[in-house]
């Protein structure tokens, strides 16, 4: 390995800061972090260093903490390239122990390297650990569960993805005629074909080895120098099916055949091509990027990204997990490039999300919600021009990649919202002793917090010392679950759907507001009674239910409910965006089949079912 291994182990503040923001360590306990640390080296590589060779027996699960690496085929073709915060290593962790590809630093790159037998130990105590790493443990289904990078060709067609009505040449055509075709179209192959029927197949590479190589006349004829019947597959088969046959065959290129008629070729180009719209390429790229414009090209292609994971079946939880990935990266390339511009910050700080950014529920629409948390050392004489500078930066270049801004001023522009810890604990303090109408919807929005960039510490005491507070006072908790109640499921009488009466969106169901919302606040209303630290909804549901906070029944019904209504949304946005059509929240019930409808009502069902529950037993009134 070409990669040098650094004196002693990870920081553990680093470590913890870093792994406690990633999924799966986001699932470990702080204590199990702070464990994890004291084991973990770290490794550092330099653009082109081999950090793991094929066949090589490894000591762990390595996890990028910066730069990027890529996955090499054993025969040296590109099979992913990962990024920070991915993990590889695993299938050797969970096999036996040798690497099936070669990882190679694409630039300059810090490694996390998690011993073995401490990764082992992890997986054998939390179940939902494991199933991040080992797809055969997700629950049956026909989704993919985890990745976005393969999963995209898990049930996208190879119809989809070649290039259809490729060059061709006869048998007996001179192998200078099919190099000057290859290289005026700047391709890497012609398929050669006699009377329609492909017979063989001729590479850039054959041209070298078999004919430059070989001191052959220029006046060869293809037939002789060709591969002769290759591996074909048609246009139905799955993406993964080609993946895996041309790694299994080492080839980069497959015709592809329809009936006995050539209609296509797909190569690795056509692959990498489909991965380079997955969040690790464009994760990559952002933090590459030096200004707005560059930023909002690669921002925009989110939207084909949502519906290229909604059209391979990934699930609805980990579709907004990958999405708010993305913003995520692009919030700390921003934060980046804002102390780059204005310098070093003069205290510690802490940039947060809140909204469904903070709750890691990103859709294809969005507005920005965000704030700062200071350092008590703030004065503003002194601090407080740089961090206004600071704060507009940040929320300039989100709204220049179409994360507009928030219309109720929830950002960290806004003075309220960008101010020290002990003025954020007063407020905390404050709506929690006088839960008024206005308390309530201020608490509603920032018990979703989550840290971005900065420091962390900044929020982790002063938001525990806040739930422990909250679960503490029973008015403040009722006057919650009251506010939570506002939001209703959209059902009419004799278990109707109740669609919007007039206006741009007249006769649809907006799937956020009234299907998606009730949930969150039913969520968060729960978390408060537990004192969860959680944000994500479906997290918040699956501790509450752990806690005894609502019965088993209750939170499984709830989180088959909100998974299908997000779900549902999903389908509806990626629909939008193949048709070219901006995605939006509003859905006519035609567009569903009548099997469909009857479970979203059964969802919609579901939603005020619990939120009676919820009313009646604090005493909560609508």
């Amino acid at each position: 390995m070409s990669g040098t291994e650094k004196a002693g182990f990870a920081g553990a503040h680093d470590f913890i800061d870093f792994a406690s923001h990633r999924h799966p360590f986001d699932l470990l306990e702080m204590d199990e972090l702070g464990t994890l640390a004291s084991v973990t080296a770290v490794i550092e590589a330099k653009p082109g260093d081999a950090i793991v060779e094929v066949g090589q027996r490894l000591a762990g699960l390595y996890l990028i903490r910066s730069g990027a690496v890529d996955l090499i085929t054993p025969d040296n073709d590109l099979l992913l390239n990962l990024n920070v915060g991915n993990c590889f290593g695993e299938r050797a962790m969970l096999g036996n122990g040798e690497a099936p590809n070669k990882a190679v630093a694409s630039e300059e790159c810090t490694l996390y390297l998690i011993p073995k037998a401490e990764f082992k130990r992890l997986t054998e105590l939390y179940p939902a650990f494991h199933a991040y790493f080992d797809s055969s443990l997700v629950k049956k289904s026909t989704k993919p569960q985890i990745g976005d990078t393969t999963a995209s060709l898990i049930s996208i067609t190879i119809g989809e993805l070649m290039t259809p009505s490729p060059l061709t040449v006869g048998p007996n055509a001179p192998v200078t005629e099919a190099a000057k075709i290859m290289g005026e179209n700047k391709i890497s192959c012609v398929l050669i074909t006699d009377e329609g029927r492909l017979t063989g197949i001729l590479t850039s590479g054959d041209l070298t080895e078999r004919v430059v190589a070989a001191a052959l006349p220029l006046d060869t004829p293809v037939s002789a120098v060709m591969t002769p019947d290759p591996y074909t597959l048609g246009p139905d088969a799955l993406g993964f099916d080609a993946m895996m046959a041309m790694m299994e065959r080492a080839h980069s290129h497959l015709p592809v055949v329809d009936k006995g008629e050539l209609v296509g070729i797909l190569t690795n180009t056509n692959l990498v091509r489909r991965q380079a719209v997955s969040a690790p390429f464009l994760i990559r790229d952002l933090q590459r990027q030096t200004d707005f414009e560059s930023l909002a090209e690669i921002v925009a292609k989110v939207p084909q990204m949502l519906a290229q994971l909604v059209g391979s079946g990934v699930d609805a939880h980990n579709t907004g997990r990958i999405v708010t990935n993305v913003t995520d990266s692009l919030t700390r390339r921003l934060v980046q490039m804002a102390e780059e511009k204005l310098g070093p910050a003069p205290i510690p700080y802490l940039w947060l999300a809140c909204g469904s950014q903070g709750r890691q529920e990103q859709t294809g629409v969005s507005d920005q919600d965000n704030c700062l948390i200071l350092d008590d050392s703030y004065s503003e004489a002194e601090h407080g021009p740089w961090f206004r500078a600071f704060a507009h930066y940040v929320s300039d270049g989100l709204d220049a990649c179409s994360f507009y801004y928030c219309p109720g001023d929830m950002m960290a522009t806004n003075p309220r919202w960008c101010q020290p810890v002990s003025v954020w604990r007063g407020y905390f303090n404050k709506w929690i002793d006088k839960p008024d109408p206005m308390a309530q919807m201020l608490a509603s929005v920032m018990f979703d917090l989550r840290p971005i960039a900065g420091d962390a510490s900044l929020f982790h005491g002063l938001y525990q010392e806040t739930l422990d507070r909250a679960k503490k006072n029973s008015i403040f908790r009722a006057h919650m679950i009251a506010n939570s109640l506002n939001h209703t499921p959209p059902l009419s009488f004799f278990r109707g759907f109740a669609l919007i009466k007039k206006g741009e969106h007249k006769d649809t169901l907006d799937l956020k507001l009234n299907g998606i919302v009730p949930i969150v606040d039913l969520a968060r209303a729960y978390a408060l009674e537990g004192a969860i630290a959680a944000a994500n909804t479906r997290e918040r549901l699956l501790e509450a239910k752990e806690l005894g906070v609502i019965s088993n029944a209750g939170a499984q019904d709830l989180i088959d409910a909100y998974d299908l209504i997000f779900e549902t949304r999903l389908d509806h946005q990626a629909r939008q965006i193949r048709e070219g059509q901006k995605p939006d929240n509003y859905m006519s019930p035609a567009a569903l089949s009548e099997l469909e409808r009857n479970h979203l009502k059964d969802a919609f069902i579901v939603i005020k079912t619990l939120q009676s529950a919820l009313g009646s037993s604090s005493g909560a009134r609508t």
